[in-house]
Formats: structure tokens, C-alpha cells, sequence
């Protein structure tokens, strides 16, 4: 399968009251009747676009899908209070529980595949299946790999990352790079606030795809999107993602029963492949697709591919039972 299914449009969307102020973004897609699945996109907070649908069959499944706290058409924007990992958690079982899904697929890619697993070791009885893509664990190791001097990233693209680093030159040797940005992020300066969104947004999106983007206009569509993912990854990755170092790994036994595919790009930039690797040694009932001339973007022709093939697998597995 090369191509993705045809583009569609939501048959529901409403805010859902989760608590703590925050009222998050919910939308269905496809047959009602279908096999559900809970997409969770990426970041944290790159939000909701249009095309996470067309990785699904729209007669097969029912899509759920929602912009976590902060981000996207989530109430209120940009908000960092009571934003954790167990917060996105609840809220995808809130959605779950409002739905009345007694189980689902669920399936994520990049952050979206370490909500994934989250939820799935939260709830494991209430999943049929993950389809993971572009995994991270959400170790330091992988943090590290995405914002330090010496990752595969800054040495692959070290003109991009010295334009990441400009913002905070002067203080990044007394401080991390998350320090520092944190530092710039949360200033009264809205000029200087923005620029460093800017750079943090840019860095990202230059290194997302195999062919990397080079068209400042072509990369920052959308303000919007650029400040709830700047301040939403940094505020996470300050905080180890609000979960203990290597928890996912240490609670795969919770999961170990469930099916899941993995598919991680050859060449992504942005989350390791060892993290792909590691997972999938450890959990004996996943099967691992190492994507060749493919980077991290869920939209590299031949990642986009491989998930149509998997929620397609999926679909086929879950109807013949």
C-alpha cells in the first residue's frame, strides 16, 4: 500500500470538561460502528492536523482522536498547569469511559507512541493493540539525543543546531539547554519570547523529514502550533516527562500479552533508533519495521506506507479473532 486513504472529515467534534480548567479538543472519524482506535499525536504539543486520518481504513474504523492540554483547539492555550503525562493519561480514559469503549486500539508516533504505551500500562485490559511509530522512551539518553551538542542530530545538521543555540549562547554553558530556554520562554519580553519559539519550532521541523525543509515560510505555517510545542516540549522535557527514568521499559510486563507493531525511520533524527530497537527486545509479542531512506515525519512516503500496512494488519488481526 503506497498511498494514504482518502481524506475526510470528522463526523463529531466538542470540547470534554477533563478538570483543572481544561477542556480538550475531541474529535471522531469514520464508522461508528468500527474498530476503535485513539490516535495521539505528537509533540508534546504539536496538536491536531487534518491528516492522522488518512492512516486508517474510514469503513473499518472508528477514529477518535483529541489535542492534548495546551495545544491545538484545546481550552486554555498554551496552559503548563496540571500539564503531565498522568494528566493525558486520564484524559484519553476519560474520552474512553465518555465513548463507552470497552477497548481499542491505541496508536502513537514519536511522543504520541510514548502516550501510547502509557496508556496501554495505565489500562492494559481496555487495548487491543498499539501501532507505535517513531519511538521514545522518554529517558534522559533520548532527550538528550534530540537537544545536546553532541547527538546524531546536531552533528548531522550543525549549521541548523548553531541557529537553535543562538537564543541562549551566553548562558548555555552555566545552564542546560532546557534551563536556559525555560529561562527565555518565560520572560516578560514578548519579542525575545517569540524568537526563541521560533528557534526551537525551526529546529525541530528542519530535521523532522529525510529531505529537511529549508523555507523558513514553509516550516512555520502556523504560529500557533510553533508556541504550544516550544513551550510544551520544554516544559515536559524539563520534567523527565513527569515519569521515572526507563518506566516504560520497567513496566512492559503489564503489556507484554498485547500485539503491537513498531516502525521507526532508518534515519530519524529526532528519536533514536536504538529506542525502537531496545522495545522491541523487550517485548516479545511486538514485531519491529526498520524503515529504510525514511526519517522521522509520520509523512515520509515509505512511513506512511508502513502505517497504512498496520493499522491495515491490525484491522484484518482484530475482525479474524
Amino acid at each position: 500500500m503506497s498511498e494514504l486513504y482518502p481524506a475526510i472529515k470528522p463526523f463529531a467534534t466538542y470540547h470534554l470538561d477533563v478538570g483543572q480548567g481544561h477542556r480538550i479538543h475531541v474529535e471522531q472519524t469514520g464508522n461508528p460502528n468500527g474498530i476503535p482506535v485513539l490516535f495521539l499525536h505528537g509533540g508534546p504539543g504539536i496538536g491536531l492536523g487534518d491528516q492522522y486520518r488518512r492512516f486508517f481504513d474510514p469503513q473499518r474504523y472508528h477514529v477518535i482522536a483529541f489535542d492534548q492540554r495546551g495545544c491545538g483547539q484545546s481550552l486554555p492555550f498554551a496552559e503548563l498547569r496540571d500539564n503531565t503525562s498522568q494528566h493525558l493519561v486520564e484524559d484519553a480514559l476519560a474520552v474512553q469511559r465518555h465513548l463507552g469503549i470497552k477497548k481499542w486500539v491505541v496508536f502513537g508516533g514519536s511522543w504520541g507512541s510514548t502516550l501510547a504505551m502509557l496508556v496501554a500500562i495505565a489500562k492494559p485490559e481496555a487495548v487491543l493493540g498499539l501501532i507505535l511509530r517513531g519511538i521514545f522512551l522518554a529517558r534522559a539518553e533520548d532527550i538528550d539525543w534530540f537537544l545536546n551538542a553532541d547527538s546524531a542530530a546536531a552533528q548531522m545538521f550543525p549549521e541548523h543546531y548553531q541557529e537553535f543555540m543562538a537564543p541562549i549562547k551566553e548562558t548555555v554553558g552555566k545552564k542546560s539547554v532546557l534551563e536556559a530556554y525555560h529561562e527565555l520562554f518565560s520572560q516578560d519580553d514578548e519579542l525575545s519570547k517569540m524568537a526563541a519559539i521560533k528557534h526551537w519550532f525551526l529546529w525541530e521541523s528542519r530535521i523532522v523529514c529525510l529531505h529537511a525543509l529549508i523555507d523558513e515560510a514553509e516550516l512555520m505555517p502556523d504560529i500557533h502550533q510553533a508556541i504550544s510545542l516550544a513551550l510544551l516540549e520544554c516544559h515536559y522535557f524539563r520534567q523527565h516527562c513527569f515519569i521515572d527514568e526507563n518506566f516504560i521499559l520497567k513496566q512492559l510486563d503489564k503489556i507484554q500479552h498485547l500485539p503491537a507493531t513498531i516502525i521507526h525511520g532508518r534515519y530519524d533524527m529526532i528519536c533514536k533508533m536504538e529506542a525502537a530497537l531496545t522495545l522491541h527486545k523487550n517485548w516479545q509479542n511486538s514485531r519491529l519495521h526498520i524503515i529504510p531512506s525514511a526519517g522521522h515525519s509520520a509523512f515520509d512516503p515509505p512511513i506512511s506506507a508502513a502505517l497504512c500496512c498496520a493499522t491495515k494488519a491490525m484491522a484484518d488481526f482484530i475482525e479474524g479473532q
